[in-house]
């Protein structure tokens, strides 16, 4: 019952191989520029990824063009097939112009003395409203409890403790395999509240190794899951320096598939779609409700602008203003404990 994001069902090995050879050189040089300049492995990915469902689409919808030969008229039929046809969500559509966009600028700025005459027109095309196309997520206190509850029980303790890092620290998906069994030694919890990790952990951001950042966990609710998931370790003598090593080889961490599929399992045992990320909002919520500052949690989820509080905060305008409101007068606040949390 996981949140569905709209698969690619347009490219193919034997359409690749179809797609006009300068249109390959092009995006080969590009990819390769990318690399030079470096970004990351799966930005270059995702890029390629993206490349390759335009230029099939030229393939079967614009007698197979050069890129520099693309029309405006082009790129809105490209935008609309991809709204219309292929059912992708308007930040889709923004996400795959936004590569066609980057390749223009690759062209203007390194090919301009092949390609003089090129000019980018992919930004002069109006992008679609940008709609939210799936229904978000809002964890309760009470769902999030009644599903760690659920895995306890039943002794999944990884799962329960995967998804009380993520709960208690609001870390992506993705960086929650990053974490190590060393980060979790009480002598790295400060204040009484928060284990800090020792090294930066790598993060979403830009170039090869991403965003660099400290990682803030909530020890005390957090640490009883630990603690479970370490004593699970030991009975089946499982070594590794990861929190959630790979099954196989457990000097690698354990792969996003798997995170993908217990994310599916929690969504069955709630019966709500439960994804990671709901987890950052959930995290960005809790600390706001327990009225820390919102420079505080900027501070502590590692963001470079206070905006991204108001964006992760789940609390509706009428519940902001109750907080100040008692028996008819208004009260200020009292900031909550943390390991209330």
């Amino acid at each position: 019952m996981g949140r569905k994001t709209r698969q690619n069902k347009i490219t193919s090995p034997e359409l690749i191989a179809q797609i006009n050879p300068k249109n390959i050189r092009l995006m080969n040089d590009f990819l390769e520029y990318l690399r030079s300049i470096g970004k990351a492995d799966s930005t270059v990915k995702a890029y390629t990824s993206d490349l390759y469902i335009f230029f099939v689409w030229v393939l079967q919808n614009a007698d197979n063009k050069y890129f520099p030969e693309i029309s405006k008229r082009d790129i809105i039929s490209y935008q609309n097939w991809l709204l219309r046809n292929n059912e992708n969500s308007p930040a889709r559509v923004r996400r795959l112009k936004s590569t066609l966009s980057s390749l223009s600028n690759y062209i203007e700025a390194i090919l301009d003395d092949e390609l003089p005459n090129f000019r980018s027109i992919v930004r002069k095309i109006e992008n679609p409203v940008n709609e939210p196309t799936r229904e978000k997520t809002v964890l309760t206190d009470e769902q999030a409890d009644q599903l760690l509850d659920y895995l306890m029980e039943r002794g999944q303790y990884e799962k329960a403790c995967c998804f009380a890092l993520a709960r208690y620290s609001g870390r992506r998906k993705s960086e929650l395999t990053r974490f190590k069994v060393s980060y979790f030694d009480d002598e790295n919890i400060i204040y009484g509240t928060f284990y800090k990790t020792p090294e930066k952990v790598r993060t979403k951001g830009k170039g090869v190794n991403g965003k660099m950042l400290t990682c803030y966990v909530l020890a005390k609710p957090f640490k009883p899951y630990f603690d479970a998931w370490m004593a699970k370790r030991a009975d089946l003598g499982i070594e590794s320096e990861w929190l959630f090593p790979d099954r196989d080889d457990p000097t690698k961490t354990v792969p996003i598939s798997t995170l993908n599929s217990w994310a599916e399992t929690f969504s069955n045992i709630l019966g709500i779609p439960v994804y990671w990320h709901s987890l950052r909002h959930f995290f960005t919520t809790s600390l706001a409700k327990a009225n820390l500052p919102d420079s505080v949690i900027k501070t502590i989820i590692g963001w470079e602008s206070l905006e991204m509080v108001d964006i992760y905060k789940d609390i509706d305008d009428e519940d902001e203003i109750g907080k100040y409101c008692m028996n008819g007068e208004i009260v200020g606040q009292k900031q909550a404990a943390l390991s209330d949390l």
